[in-house]
């Protein structure tokens, strides 16, 4: 699973790494501890009157689908199995055309032995962000008048497939990252996704878990830089 994340890009940032046309409103700010339900920044192609705009845009992470009555969920919905998305009613749809890339530095992931959970932050080797394969949904609130703006809510969730190489001995599940020669044609809402376009991505995605790194951390409290410290260096000040 990935259920917390850092992004210490800004959005200018990122809109120049991922060839962003289009800067939305209220991108959120750097963060070393994002959870879910928090507003992330996610980027998408959208095709409005023929033309394919790529956005970054903000997010609610932990996807509304649009057929849901309330804005909160009665399961979580921040990750989605890359191995049954494609069946399954929440996700569906995304799949089929609302994919979207989610920018991370690292995640945290937590070795659990007996009753002892040990956190670790996972990262690129190059220090560079990854691009995590996400899928996103509008939802429009129907308690909000027609004309409030913030009647409509994006939200997005993250794919996860089974964890690969020494990873494995963190946790069974991990996000999937996307190598950039894939980035286009995921986002491409002119291409039809289902559950084989969402293997295939999963397929050829599986070498990057190569070039991930890992080191522990201390327990995740508050946000800042000194969170993703090597737990020994962060004790000892």
């Amino acid at each position: 699973m990935c259920g917390r994340f850092i992004i210490t890009d800004t959005a200018s940032d990122l809109a120049a790494m991922f060839d962003v046309e289009h800067e939305g409103e209220n991108l959120p700010e750097p963060s070393w501890n994002i959870a879910p339900t928090e507003q992330i920044p996610i980027v998408l192609e959208s095709a409005k009157s023929g033309e394919v705009v790529r956005r970054l845009e903000a997010a609610r992470w932990s996807l509304v689908p649009s057929f849901a009555t309330e804005l909160a969920s009665g399961f979580p919905t921040f990750n989605a199995r890359s191995e049954t998305a494609g069946g399954k009613a929440s996700f569906a749809n995304s799949v089929a055309s609302r994919r979207a890339l989610v920018p991370a530095t690292g995640y945290y992931e937590w070795r659990t032995v007996g009753t002892v959970k040990t956190p670790f932050f996972i990262h690129s080797d190059d220090g560079l962000p990854l691009a995590l394969a996400g899928l996103y949904s509008w939802w429009r609130n129907p308690a909000m008048a027609d004309n409030d703006p913030a009647r409509w809510v994006l939200s997005a969730t993250i794919l996860t497939q089974d964890a690969q190489g020494a990873l494995a001995d963190l946790h069974d599940r991990m996000p999937v990252i996307l190598a950039e020669e894939s980035w286009d044609q995921w986002l491409d809402p002119h291409t039809p996704g289902d559950q084989a376009f969402v293997d295939a991505a999963v397929a050829a995605s599986r070498e990057a878990a190569d070039g991930l790194r890992f080191h522990e951390v201390a327990p995740i409290r508050g946000n800042g830089p000194e969170l993703i410290e090597p737990a020994g260096d962060r004790a000892t000040g």
